[in-house]
């Protein structure tokens, strides 16, 4: 796996929730993505798998909830990031984080998975509860609340337990929703240039609940993602984008 440079940090205290990384250069990776431009550089999104992505932008390289094999990420930089929504499989492995983190990595995760990390990992890691924020090289990161809001499906994504997450790139700003239903924390998102949305039966929510939230927060684009469900709760993304609202651009990911 590529190494990106060395990173310089500092820890603050876990109780104050914030952790401040000082600047570093990472390297690119060869693999092609989307691109978004933004002040100072641009966001290239790399859809692996399910709730797995590695996004490159110019505070460095930050990979999204990633599990499965471990070569699944050899194209790409080592993460100087890592984000980690909760702990359900299909989000959290501790083999495949062993497997990608490098010497610098820090890992940004829930209290709840923050608990279950292996020692060594838990040393790279920092916890962050809902609505919290931390900094990465001079990038806020906020934990936005991911849960279930229908009452059959509140044992799957409890509330206050898991997170979505905004990541503040100066003047683009990225919103992650992990697992969760149409929340009034995200119905009352604002200026998100780019989201990720889940969907899917039983686990979160379906398209035309999703397509409804996004066309109220209304960000300039949104890949639905983690849509593939249980028995016949698998939801269909260009149905999904024909009800999106206008001025809102889907983009559709190599998801699976």
């Amino acid at each position: 796996m590529k190494q990106s440079r060395r990173q310089f940090l500092t820890t603050t205290a876990a109780t104050a929730g914030v952790v401040t990384l000082l600047p570093y250069a990472a390297q690119a990776a060869a693999h092609g993505g989307n691109m978004f431009p933004m002040t100072g550089g641009e966001v290239k999104v790399h859809p692996i798998d399910h709730a797995s992505f590695v996004m490159e932008t110019p505070a460095g390289v930050i990979y999204c909830d990633p599990v499965g094999e471990v070569a699944n990420y050899s194209d790409f930089a080592t993460p100087d990031l890592i984000l980690i929504t909760h702990e359900h499989g299909d989000h959290y492995n501790a083999e495949t984080l062993a497997g990608v983190v490098g010497e610098n990595t820090q890992i940004l995760t829930n209290p709840a998975v923050y608990d279950m990390l292996p020692e060594a990992l838990k040393a790279k890691a920092n916890a962050l509860a809902n609505g919290e924020q931390a900094m990465f090289n001079e990038v806020s990161i906020e934990a936005i609340p991911a849960y279930n809001t229908t009452e059959e499906r509140k044992q799957f994504h409890p509330q206050g337990r898991d997170n979505g997450y905004i990541v503040n790139l100066s003047d683009f700003r990225v919103y992650i929703s992990g697992d969760t239903e149409a929340t009034p924390e995200m119905l009352a998102l604002e200026n998100i240039d780019l989201a990720f949305v889940c969907m899917n039966l039983p686990f979160t929510m379906d398209a035309t609940s999703a397509a409804a939230a996004v066309s109220t927060f209304k960000p300039s684009f949104v890949y639905p993602y983690h849509y593939r469900g249980r028995d016949d709760g698998t939801q269909d993304p260009a149905a999904f984008a024909a009800m999106v609202g206008e001025g809102i651009e889907v983009k559709m990911g190599d998801w699976y």
